[in-house]
């Protein structure tokens, strides 16, 4: 069973449909009870992020769904999905996240450089992704394929070298993916599921 982690906010059912059409059982969880026979997770996320965490507070999810990933349960994030695994959240003030990465996630700032490309705030559209050299679980499918991004914050975690795939504008990279000791699926970020291409279907 595919846990699809029902916060009350969310473009929860297109997600839902995804998995379906990718071939997978997926059912929305509320409860730890719900979440405790699941042999993987995915969170869809749109809210702000201390408003997300305060509902999983209130549901009791916070402490099982830190316990399902630390014990190697697949985790697949989209987009504040991926960004609630770090430890701090700088939208709105600084509220704590499930800490299960270390790092924090800021409000992009694009410098003069990059402001003169008339960048956005929120930054959306496609970008093409971009593989990060000598990661053995890099997902090759990815290379070169685009994802449609919506969001204005994004990840920076504190150990570089879990970082999977990025796409553009550097410094202030769009983090696709990761890797580490207790996250086996790649983890889009600001990535919006089901409207993607082929790549997108080959991730789930």
């Amino acid at each position: 069973m595919i846990a699809v982690i029902d916060y009350g906010m969310g473009n929860l059912r297109s997600v839902q449909k995804a998995l379906e059409r990718a071939g997978g059982d997926a059912r929305l969880v509320r409860t730890p009870p719900e979440l405790s026979g699941a042999q993987k997770i995915v969170f869809p996320g749109v809210a702000a992020f201390g408003d997300a965490m305060e509902q999983l507070r209130s549901q009791k999810l916070v402490e099982p769904i830190i316990a399902a990933v630390r014990s190697g349960t697949p985790y697949l994030g989209f987009c504040l999905g991926l960004q609630l695994l770090f430890e701090v959240g700088t939208e709105d003030g600084e509220h704590k996240g499930l800490g299960v990465l270390g790092g924090k996630v800021v409000k992009f700032d694009f410098g003069p450089e990059l402001a003169a490309q008339r960048l956005r705030i929120p930054h959306m559209g496609w970008k093409p992704d971009s593989l990060e050299a000598g990661l053995p679980n890099a997902p090759r499918h990815r290379a070169g394929a685009y994802a449609y991004f919506a969001h204005s914050y994004y990840p920076v975690p504190t150990d570089p070298s879990i970082v999977v795939t990025t796409t553009g504008l550097r410094p202030e990279l769009l983090l696709l993916g990761l890797e580490g000791q207790h996250l086996r699926d790649a983890v889009p970020s600001g990535e919006e599921p089901g409207r993607g291409p082929e790549a997108s279907w080959k991730t789930l």
